[in-house]
């Protein structure tokens, strides 16, 4: 995952020790980097104490992060006393970035109240919000009011907003590929292809016809379908598979890859239930599964949506993200669930896993036509949710998210599983029955609800309901 990057902003105001905007600024800085963030700040010798207070000042402050605009996920502003609130929010104007604003406040010390040391910073940062909100610009606040950069809530609100940044600035542009048509027994995966492309999310459908079509032009001794062949192989144990299965696999998963690189995608949803099976005779979990593991996440039975949600807890957290079914109760315990697919989840999240044929479909069109699919027991741990849907009777784009751990309660089952724990789990069922939304949920081996909460809700203006006990 590459470094979050952030413009730095340093608010001061003449009546207040201007010294402390210099070692305020140094300690800012000194975190950040701490933290791994890359700090990108105007030059301390180009403004006075190297903060903002005068129009001027502001206007080379915005001009200069308007040049790094590329570089820039998110702004950190930061009070070392009062600030000028008028400079802030003229700097971020002339910036005119539309990222994340995150607005920080030193903290006072008792012993250090006199002319010389005190900060006011507690006071100045209602100012600055009540600016910002008079302009416009959307921020967000770390949860105590004010914090030396040191303090340990403050270095983990670092952390938690340079994930909003990396959720808002990776959705801008995304790319999705939609590979074969909806199953037709599957209307729960419905979706709005406009509403997405509203807030700049963009889908492209490919014909699955088409995508076998270029699979038949391949041979089996193609180098690219070699080296697949040998990544599927290195990738989970293929024992008791078919030699000929991997090969359809290897050919198909470098077509998708082909794809995946001509229109520059981020993700992709594909469909499975029951034409791959039926006439090319492989399902596709495991090529998915690489995918995912690869951080280019794939959601089964088409479901875009599904994808975008597994995409916005990957960039939260930098990590794989799956998708599951919340699938069965667990016994008569209320607050947990088995969840289960058949199973595409990146190996990442598994114990152990082995693939084999799909039981569900081999039913149908025979165990032959059904190898790929992986097995294996979810890895106990934390995990975030997240479920995206377009709403289109409303003409919005809704969500929920939260947190729960995955547990080791005793289950004997198929596919890919895992039992849940989520507090107060039957309210959240109720939300999802209530509203409409979908069987499949994205999960992520990180805890991030706060941060794609923040970024959805606040920065892409999206209905989230954050499930929080």
């Amino acid at each position: 995952m590459a470094r979050a990057k952030l413009g730095v902003i340093v608010g001061n105001r003449g009546f207040f020790p201007g010294h402390l905007c210099e070692t305020g600024r140094e300690e800012i800085l000194r975190v950040l980097r701490e933290e791994g963030i890359e700090p990108v700040i105007l030059p301390a010798s180009e403004t006075r104490y190297g903060a903002v207070e005068s129009f001027e000042e502001a206007t080379r402050y915005g001009r200069f992060l308007r040049e790094h605009a590329d570089e820039i996920d998110g702004i950190l502003v930061t009070l070392p006393n009062f600030g000028d609130e008028r400079a802030v929010a003229d700097a971020l104007r002339t910036a005119g970035l539309d990222v994340p604003v995150l607005v920080h406040a030193f903290a006072d010390e008792v012993g250090k109240m006199g002319i010389q040391f005190r900060r006011d910073a507690f006071c100045g940062k209602m100012s600055v919000c009540n600016n910002l909100r008079q302009y416009g610009i959307r921020y967000s606040l770390p949860r105590l009011h004010t914090s030396p950069p040191d303090h340990p809530s403050f270095r983990e609100d670092l952390r938690w907003f340079a994930s909003v940044a990396r959720i808002v600035k990776g959705l801008k542009g995304a790319r999705f590929g939609a590979i074969g048509a909806r199953p037709a027994a599957f209307n729960t995966v419905r979706y709005s292809e406009k509403l997405l492309e509203r807030y700049g999310i963009s889908v492209v459908t490919v014909d699955l016809s088409d995508v076998l079509g270029r699979v038949g032009r391949l041979g089996a001794d193609d180098p690219d379908v070699r080296r697949k062949l040998e990544a599927i192989q290195a990738y989970v144990p293929t024992r008791g598979v078919p030699p000929a299965s991997l090969e359809k696999m290897a050919r198909f998963g470098v077509v998708v890859d082909r794809l995946v690189q001509e229109h520059q995608l981020v993700g992709t949803a594909i469909q499975c239930w029951t034409a791959l099976e039926e006439f090319f005779g492989v399902v596709p979990c495991t090529l998915m599964s690489m995918m995912s593991s690869a951080l280019l996440p794939s959601a089964c039975e088409t479901d875009v949506t599904g994808a975008l949600a597994m995409y916005v807890l990957q960039l939260a957290s930098g990590r794989p993200s799956a998708i599951v079914d919340w699938n069965n109760n667990y016994g008569d315990d209320p607050d947990r669930a088995v969840i289960f697919h058949c199973s595409n989840l990146p190996k990442e999240i598994f114990e152990e896993t082995s693939m084999q044929y799909q039981e569900i479909i081999a039913g149908t069109v025979g165990a032959d036509n059904t190898y790929g699919t992986i097995y294996g027991r979810i890895k106990p741990g934390p995990f975030t949710y997240l479920r995206i849907s377009t709403d289109d009777h409303l003409g919005i784009v809704r969500a929920y998210v939260g947190e729960g751990e995955l547990t080791r309660d005793p289950l004997s089952t198929f596919g890919g599983y895992g039992v849940v724990k989520v507090p107060n789990f039957q309210k959240l069922l109720r939300h999802i029955c209530e509203n409409g939304f979908e069987h499949h949920v994205s999960i992520n081996m990180d805890q991030t609800a706060r941060a794609v909460e923040e970024a959805l809700g606040k920065y892409l203006g999206w209905d989230v309901y954050r499930h929080v006990t």
